[in-house]
């Protein structure tokens, strides 16, 4: 576990399961794409389990085992992005207390960005629909050439974007993939028990803290949670 001192500068969020409830948009737009294709469709309780890798890996644990080969992928792919370009915000909505931690994060001079493996585009038009006046000092979705997480990459991008150092830096997410994204980053991490995945997949994957609202972010940022 990591034990730092210093108040946070700067809190980097996961966006899907996070900040965001999107996971009916998602499922609806998987399913859309996989019966446009002929495949089989799944309940939107499945969903969570699927997603947080990237719309790549979303596919292809949706698609039945036997036809999860790239030209399969590529074309299930491209519908699924069309629909969702366009239906990406119609049962989307921000988990609740959340646009309240963010202006309160903002009024203690808090930096906010977001880490994602959403492809890039929707993440641009998920923080413009959801949070306009949010001043993000990064908000950055998965993008050609750079690793999805749980590498760190991504993180290191950030901190390259609004240098800051580690010790002043959280990382918020929902998932296992989040909390080993921090752990291999070298930061702190938040696990956060709203969003897609159960509390056991933080705890094992070594979540420094877990929260069941927004709010309990604002002391660990304060460091005065001890």
């Amino acid at each position: 576990m990591f034990i730092f001192a210093l108040m946070k500068k700067l809190v980097i969020f996961d966006l899907d399961g996070t900040l965001l409830n999107t996971i009916d948009d998602l499922g609806n737009a998987t399913n859309h794409a996989l019966a446009v294709e002929g495949f089989p469709t799944h309940p939107l309780e499945a969903y969570p389990m699927m997603v947080g890798n990237g719309v790549s890996r979303l596919l292809e644990r949706a698609l039945p085992e036997e036809h999860r080969n790239k030209s399969t992928l590529e074309r299930i792919r491209s519908v699924f992005h069309d629909y969702y370009d366009e239906h990406l915000a119609d049962f989307t909505r921000p988990y609740p207390g959340v646009v309240e931690l963010l202006a309160a994060l903002h009024e203690r001079g808090v930096a906010l960005a977001v880490a994602s493996n959403k492809y890039q585009e929707a993440v641009t038009k998920l923080m413009g629909i959801f949070f306009p006046d949010v001043k993000w000092v990064a908000a950055f979705g998965h993008q050609e050439g750079v690793p999805s997480k749980p590498d760190p990459s991504i993180v290191f991008n950030i901190l390259s974007a609004h240098p800051t150092p580690k010790a002043e830096t959280l990382y918020v997410g929902d998932s296992g993939v989040d909390m080993e994204t921090a752990r291999r980053a070298c930061i702190e991490s938040v696990g956060v028990t709203w969003g897609f995945r159960p509390v056991s997949e933080l705890r094992d994957n070594h979540a420094d803290h877990i929260i069941y609202n927004p709010v309990d972010i604002l002391p660990i940022v304060a460091n005065d949670f001890l």
